[in-house]
């Protein structure tokens, strides 16, 4: 039984050696490859607000000058609240896999 215990631990060890020690550039460079895809977030969804904003304030011009009905503006924005959340996730995770399989890649530490 106790070699058991041994071997558990033996395992435990090693997959915690194989995932948690990263040199000091890899944790730095981990960080901005991070901090690199939070700003990403913010622009893309940020430009998906701003062109929808500005398409409704188009539409809304549009329609005071006709005699079409008043243009909500909850119909614009919040289609376009969900598809920049979306859009923005995609490109920031997307920055973050690739980022961080290339330390692994480069430190070594990754075995295609």
């Amino acid at each position: 039984m106790v070699f058991l215990a041994d071997a558990i631990t033996d395992v435990s060890k090693s997959r915690r050696a194989s995932i948690l020690p990263l040199t000091r550039a890899a944790r730095i460079a981990s960080i901005l490859w991070i901090v690199w895809a939070v700003l990403v977030w913010n622009v893309v969804f940020d430009h998906e607000l701003e062109v929808a904003g500005r398409q409704y304030v188009h539409a809304a011009a549009v329609a005071a000058g006709s005699s079409q009905p008043y243009v909500l503006v909850d119909d614009w924005m919040r289609p376009a609240a969900q598809r920049g959340v979306w859009m923005a996730s995609a490109a920031a995770g997307s920055i973050v896999v690739v980022g961080l399989i290339a330390i692994r890649l480069a430190s070594g530490r990754f075995k295609p």
